[in-house]
C-alpha cells in the first residue's frame, strides 16, 4: 500500500511562528527578513521525510475568503490579522517546497482543510492508497477512517490517530467530530455552538443518540437546564456543523502521481538557504561531493608533544552539561601554527600552556571551573566567544555549534576521527571569529562593558560555584514532613468542601469539580475542551469560596515539597553544598540566572519558602552575610526619568512609597494609611514594567476603572515620568532596541510587531529593560569589584550567592567589619546617579537570619 503524506501548511507556519514570536525570539537573517516561521516548517519537514519515508507529499495552504465566510460573514470574525511579518514567509515557504520536491496546493475559496479532506477522500476511494494527516488542528480529526489517520502535533511530540485510537479517546465515531463541533462550537473560528454545552456534555450526548439529528429527535428524554440550551441554540447548532464539516470535492483536478515526492533541487535550495542564512540546513542538503579543506590535527599522546608559545583557542568536550558533575572527555587546540587534539589524561597533567599563553575559549566559567576540580586555576583567558555573541545579540545557545553554523562553520558528521575533528573545528571557529567580534564589540561601544565586566565576572562567578554553600539536609527533611502533613491536612479540608476525593492536582478533575458540580462563576474552557483552573481564575474566587483557598494552598505547598525542599536535597553534592550554574548568556535584560537547583527562585513571601533559607548555614567560625540594593530599579528609574520629586524624595532617604501616596492622595506624611502606601508602592513598582490597569486592577483587588484612574492620576502628578516613558517607546519604536545605562544593548523585533499582543510586550520590554538591565549592570560590576578586593587583601571570607539585587557571603568572624566596609562601599558606589544607591546589610548563621 501507497503512503500519501498530507500537511497542512497553513497550521505549521502559524505554529513555528508563534512558538517562538511570544518567546520574544523572531528570527531574522541579517537583512532583516523574519525567518521564525520559514525555519521551523522546515524543520518539520525534514522530520517528516525522515520519520515518514513518503512516497506521496502535499503540503495544503488556505488561499483568501472561502465559501464559508460568503454563506457565514462572522465566520472567523475576530481573529487578530495575521502578522505581516508571518504573512512575509508564506511566499519563500512555498518556494522552497517546490526546491525540494514537495508539491504544495491551494485553491480559492477553499481552506487546508478542504484540500486535506479532498485528497484524502480520493485515498478511501482508492485502496491502493493510504493517507496519514499532519496537523495541530482537531478538526481534521474527523477525516479519520480506515484508510487515513491523523498524526496530530502537540507542542513537544504527536499521538498518532487511527480510528480505533480516536473512538477509545472519545468513545463516538470520528466523523462525529462534526457534531461534537456543532454542540460545543469552536471560538478561534467563531462557531458559536450552543451555549453552555461543553466537551464533557457534547460527548455524553453524541454517545448516548449518535448525531446532533438523533439529539434533536430525543430532546424531551433530556434534562430541563440541557433542553433549554439546546432550544434555544438550534439554528446555531445545525449552522456551526455546516462550518465544522470540511468539504471533500475540491476541484483540485489532479491525481496522486502529481504529487509525487521528486527529489531536490539542491542548487536552488542552498541559494534558499544561503539567503535565509540557514547554514544548518545547508550542512544537510545531499550536494554533490566537494573538495574541503583537509584538517591536519596532532592527536597528543604525550605531554612533552605539545609546543605553543602564542595566543590559541581551546575548547573543551565534557561528558555533561552540568561541569560540576561532568568528566573532561578532551580539548581542541587551534592557532594559525597548529591544531591539537589533547585527551582528557594529558590535561590532568596540567600541560604549561594552560597558564603560560593568552587563551581564547567558549564559556570561560565552564572551563574555569572544571580546571579548578582538577588542580588547575587558569587565569590567562583574555576572549570568550560566547559572551562576546550574547552582548552583540547573536542567537547563543550553550552549544556552541549553533554559533558556529550561524557564521557558516560546517561540522563534520562523516569523517573518520569524527570526534577528534570537530573538537579542533570548534577551537578553530573561536579563534578565527576572535578579531571579528572584538571588532564588532568596539562598533557597538560595548567592549569595555565586556572586557571590564562580563569577562572577569565569569572568573567571580566560578569561583562562587566552585566553592558552594553549606546545606543542612535535616532541616529540609523536617520541613519536608511537616509540610506533608499539611497538605494531608488541605487535601482533607477540599474533599470534604467538595463532597468527594478526586486528584486536586489535575486541572481537568478540579475544573469539572469547582464549574460543574459545584457549579462556581467564571468557568471558562480553554481549545482543549477542559476548564481554565490556572491562577489568574483562581485568584477571582478565593475569597469567595473556601475551597479555592485551600486549593491554592495546596498547589503552594506542593510546589516548595516537590521543586524547592525535593530539589535542593536532589542537589547536595558529597562535600555537603549545593554548587549551583551561574547563566551568564541567557537573559536579555542582562540579569544572572541560576539552573541546577535555581537558588533565585525559592519562595520569599511565602512563610515557607523562607524558612528554607535556614537550610542554608555558614561555615564553621563564620556567619552569613546578606547584602541587598534597596529599591535599586526604583532609583535606577529615578535617575533615567529624572522626575525631580522622585529624586528628592531618595536624596532626603525619605521612604519612596510614602512619598508617592502622599503626592497622589495630596495628603500629609502622618495622613497616609497602610492602604494608600499599599496602592502607591503597587503603582511604583507596576510602572517600571509597564503595568495595565488591568494588571493594576489585579494586584489591588479593586475594579479596572479604579486601577485606570489611579494610573492617570500618578502620571498627572509625575508628569514626567510620562514624558520619560513616551520617549523610550518612541526611541524603541525608531530604533529597534534599547541600552542599559552602561551602553548594553538589547534588540527588541517585538515593538515593531503588527499583532498588538506581542507589540505591547514589546513596548513593556522596552521600559523595563534600562532599569533591570542597568540594576544587573551595577550588581555585577560591584561583583567584580568586591572579589578583586577581597583578593588583594586575601580575606577568607567568600562571595557565595547572587539572587536578584542580593548577594550572600560566608563572612569569617575576624573579618565581619572589613568585608562590612568593603561590600558596603563598593555597592554604594560603584556607579554614581542622581539618587544614592543604599545597601542593606544583615547578618546571621543561616540565609533566614541574614534576611
Amino acid at each position: 500500500m501507497k503512503k500519501v503524506i498530507l500537511v497542512d501548511g497553513n497550521n505549521l507556519l502559524f505554529r513555528s511562528y508563534y512558538a517562538t514570536a511570544y518567546n520574544g525570539n523572531l528570527m531574522k537573517n541579517s537583512s532583516g527578513f523574519p525567518t521564525n516561521a520559514v525555519y521551523g516548517l522546515v524543520n518539520m519537514i525534514n522530520k517528516i521525510i525522515s520519520e515518514e519515508k513518503p512516497e506521496y507529499i502535499a503540503v495544503a495552504f488556505d488561499i483568501g475568503k472561502t465559501f464559508r465566510h460568503e454563506k457565514y460573514e462572522d465566520y472567523k470574525k475576530g481573529r487578530s490579522e495575521t502578522p505581516d511579518e508571518l504573512k512575509m514567509q508564506f511566499p519563500v515557504a512555498k518556494k522552497i517546497l517546490t526546491a525540494m520536491g514537495i508539491k504544495y496546493l491551494e485553491c480559492e475559496g477553499y481552506e487546508a482543510d478542504d484540500i486535506i479532506g479532498t485528497l484524502a477522500k480520493k485515498a478511501y476511494i482508492d485502496k491502493d492508497f493510504k493517507a496519514v494527516i499532519i496537523s495541530s488542528d482537531k478538526d481534521l480529526l474527523q477525516l479519520i477512517n480506515e484508510e487515513t489517520e491523523v498524526k496530530l502535533l502537540k507542542t513537544k511530540d504527536h499521538i498518532r490517530m487511527t480510528k480505533e485510537e480516536f473512538i477509545k479517546t472519545y468513545g463516538i465515531e470520528p466523523i462525529k467530530m462534526i457534531d461534537l463541533k456543532a454542540l460545543m462550537g469552536d471560538p478561534s473560528d467563531n462557531i458559536k455552538g450552543v451555549k453552555g454545552i461543553g466537551e464533557k456534555t457534547a460527548l455524553k450526548l453524541l454517545q448516548q443518540y449518535n448525531s446532533l439529528e438523533g439529539i434533536y429527535e430525543n430532546i424531551d428524554k433530556l434534562s430541563p437546564s440541557i433542553k433549554t440550551k439546546l432550544t434555544e441554540d438550534k439554528i446555531s447548532a445545525f449552522e456551526s456543523k455546516q462550518l465544522a464539516t470540511i468539504y471533500l470535492d475540491v476541484p483540485l483536478n489532479i491525481e496522486f502521481e502529481d504529487i509525487k515526492y521528486q527529489k531536490e533541487n539542491t542548487n536552488e535550495l542552498i541559494e534558499i538557504y544561503n539567503d535565509l542564512e540557514f547554514y544548518s540546513f545547508l550542512r544537510k542538503v545531499k550536494q554533490e561531493p566537494v573538495e574541503e579543506e583537509k584538517l591536519e590535527f596532532k592527536i597528543i599522546t604525550n605531554i612533552e608533544e605539545i609546543k605553543i608559545d602564542e595566543p590559541v583557542a581551546i575548547y573543551l568536550e565534557l561528558d555533561n552539561n552540568n561541569y560540576h558533575k561532568a568528566n573532561i572527555k578532551a580539548m581542541g587546540v587551534y592557532n594559525n601554527k597548529i591544531a591539537y587534539y589533547i585527551p582528557d589524561y594529558i590535561l590532568k597533567q596540567n600541560p604549561s600552556f594552560l597558564i603560560t599563553n593568552e587563551l581564547y575559549t567558549y564559556d570561560y566559567k565552564k572551563i574555569y571551573v572544571k580546571f579548578l576540580y582538577n588542580n588547575i586555576k587558569i587565569n590567562n583567558v583574555v576572549f570568550d566567544t560566547m559572551l562576546a555573541s550574547y552582548l552583540l545579540n547573536y542567537n547563543v545557545k550553550e552549544d556552541i555549534e549553533s554559533l558556529a553554523i550561524q557564521f557558516g562553520y560546517n561540522f563534520s558528521n562523516t569523517e573518520d576521527n569524527l570526534e577528534q575533528i570537530n573538537c579542533i573545528k570548534k577551537a578553530k571557529f573561536i579563534f578565527e571569529t576572535k578579531e571579528i567580534l572584538e571588532k564588532e564589540l568596539k562598533e557597538a561601544e560595548i567592549y569595555n562593558f565586556y572586557n571590564q565586566i562580563e569577562l572577569p565576572l565569569s572568573k567571580v562567578l566560578g569561583n562562587m560555584e566552585y566553592e558552594g554553600i553549606r546545606v543542612n539536609p535535616q532541616v529540609l527533611i523536617d520541613m519536608k514532613k511537616d509540610i506533608q502533613e499539611n497538605i494531608d491536612k488541605v487535601s482533607k479540608e477540599i474533599y470534604n468542601l467538595a463532597g468527594e476525593e478526586f486528584n486536586i492536582s489535575s486541572p481537568k478533575q478540579l475544573g469539572e469539580i469547582l464549574f460543574e458540580k459545584l457549579k462556581l462563576p467564571f468557568g471558562k474552557k480553554n481549545k482543549n475542551g477542559a476548564y481554565t483552573t490556572d491562577v489568574n481564575v483562581l485568584n477571582k474566587l478565593k475569597y469567595d469560596y473556601p475551597i479555592v483557598a485551600l486549593t491554592l494552598e495546596y498547589r503552594s505547598l506542593t510546589k516548595l515539597k516537590g521543586t524547592y525542599i525535593d530539589g535542593i536535597l536532589d542537589s547536595i553534592c558529597n562535600d555537603g553544598k549545593i554548587h549551583t550554574i551561574y547563566t551568564q548568556a541567557i537573559t536579555r535584560t542582562g540579569r544572572l540566572s541560576s539552573i541546577e537547583p535555581n537558588l533565585q527562585n525559592i519562595p520569599a513571601r511565602n512563610e515557607y519558602g523562607r524558612l528554607i533559607r535556614k537550610a542554608f548555614i555558614a561555615e564553621e567560625n563564620s556567619l552569613i552575610m546578606s547584602s541587598d540594593y534597596s529599591q535599586i530599579e526604583l532609583r535606577i528609574f529615578a535617575h533615567l526619568s529624572q522626575a525631580k520629586e522622585l529624586i528628592e524624595a531618595f536624596n532626603s532617604n525619605m521612604d519612596i512609597h510614602t512619598k508617592t501616596a502622599m503626592d497622589i492622595f495630596n495628603v500629609s506624611e502622618n495622613e497616609v494609611t497602610k492602604d494608600m502606601r499599599r496602592h502607591a508602592k503597587a503603582v511604583n513598582f507596576g510602572i517600571l514594567y509597564g503595568i495595565s490597569s488591568f494588571g493594576l486592577s489585579e494586584e489591588l483587588e479593586i475594579n479596572p476603572k479604579d486601577a485606570k484612574t489611579f494610573i492617570e492620576k500618578y502620571f498627572l502628578t509625575y508628569p514626567s515620568i510620562k514624558e520619560y516613558m513616551l520617549n523610550v517607546i518612541e526611541k524603541a519604536h525608531k530604533d529597534g532596541y534599547v541600552k542599559t545605562i552602561m551602553n548594553r544593548k538589547r534588540i527588541i523585533d517585538e515593538i515593531n510587531n503588527k499583532n498588538q499582543i506581542i507589540k505591547k510586550m514589546g513596548e513593556r520590554m522596552a521600559l523595563n529593560t534600562p532599569i533591570q538591565g542597568s540594576s544587573a549592570d551595577i550588581l555585577k560590576k560591584a561583583m567584580v569589584e568586591i572579589d578583586t578586593e577581597f583578593q588583594k587583601l586575601n580575606l577568607k571570607s567568600k562571595m557565595l550567592l547572587q539572587v536578584h539585587d542580593e548577594l550572600i557571603f560566608n563572612c569569617v568572624l575576624e573579618e565581619k567589619e572589613i568585608v562590612t566596609k568593603i561590600v558596603t562601599e563598593i555597592m554604594e558606589n560603584t556607579y554614581k546617579i542622581s539618587v544614592p544607591l543604599q545597601v542593606d546589610v544583615e547578618f546571621g548563621s543561616n540565609w533566614y537570619e541574614a534576611k
